[in-house]
């Protein structure tokens, strides 16, 4: 089920936050999720030319704070401030509580999926070829530091009559490891011949909740925790396969033996091996044996 399922939504007990951060009683709750929907909307419209990666809306009491993750902060905040305070009063008039607007700067937009996506589908709508847009966004990705990345187009590609699907990859994208550091995005591209969608999976690595790496230490004492051998006898020593001979392989004599005398040095080492001949019988034996046969 990890191919299908939302990758956010998956991981968010274990390694992902929610992008809505506030707690509201049965009755407030449907007119506050409306209300974080249509500001999203807002802001997507609002700053397309802003390559806005993500929203984070905070509600604490009585107020909103509202954080925009941005690879143009520039373009936010406008020339002296302008642009911000504009969006600062429009924002709280549209959730009628005091709106504080925080810009965070994404420091590498070719490695953050949705930036990816958007830039995909914007090539897209300049008639830029699918392939030539995704194999650049994929190569850029790996470069920077991207550990896997996969990216798929669907719909009308190329302006063909049958709509269809095509995906790339490249490095892993582990989708049913929870620890995985999958960043997920996904992008409309609205051509003459209609939209075509862009999914995009970024891996960056395994990350734990609290957002360090995992680290797989070996316990002290694990390589020699070896089960005994089943008819094991009880001179064998432990050490090599089957419980005989010495951990480095250099057999020595058993318990109780006498070890082996050395060889004498010299010419005395060099003995010569002796050939046992029977030997033939002579002629006297031959003769012998024919008198007893008559």
């Amino acid at each position: 089920m990890g191919q299908k399922i939302h990758p956010t939504g998956f991981r968010l007990p274990v390694t992902r936050n929610w992008a809505s951060r506030w707690y509201a009683s049965n009755a407030n709750f449907a007119t506050m999720l409306a209300e974080d929907l249509k500001v999203r909307e807002y802001l997507k419209a609002k700053l397309k030319s802003a390559a806005v990666s993500r929203i984070l809306i905070e509600r604490p009491a009585k107020n909103a704070r509202i954080t925009i993750f941005s690879a143009r902060p520039g373009v936010v905040i406008g020339k002296k401030g302008e642009d911000i305070e504009n969006l600062k009063a429009e924002l709280t008039r549209r959730l009628g509580v005091p709106v504080a607007v925080n810009i965070e700067e994404v420091r590498k937009p070719e490695v953050d999926a949705q930036l990816i996506a958007d830039s995909i589908t914007q090539q897209l709508e300049k008639r830029i070829m699918f392939r030539r847009a995704m194999k650049r966004a994929m190569q850029n990705a790996m470069r920077l530091g991207a550990q896997g990345i996969k990216l798929m187009s669907s719909g009308r590609l190329n302006g063909i009559e049958i709509a269809r699907c095509e995906w790339y990859r490249e490095g892993r994208v582990p989708l049913h490891t929870l620890k995985a550091d999958i960043d997920y995005g996904f992008s409309e591209a609205k051509t003459t011949y209609g939209i075509i969608g862009v999914k995009c999976w970024v891996y960056r690595g395994d990350r734990l909740a609290n957002g360090e790496a995992p680290t797989l230490a070996t316990p002290p004492g694990a390589e020699d925790d070896r089960r005994p051998r089943r008819n094991a006898r009880p001179g064998d020593r432990p050490g090599a396969p089957g419980g005989r001979g010495r951990p480095g392989g250099d057999r020595g004599p058993r318990d109780g033996a006498a070890p082996a005398a050395a060889a004498p040095a010299g010419d005395g080492a060099k003995t010569a091996a002796v050939k046992r001949v029977r030997k033939a019988p002579g002629p006297d034996a031959a003769a012998g044996g024919e008198g007893k046969g008559e």
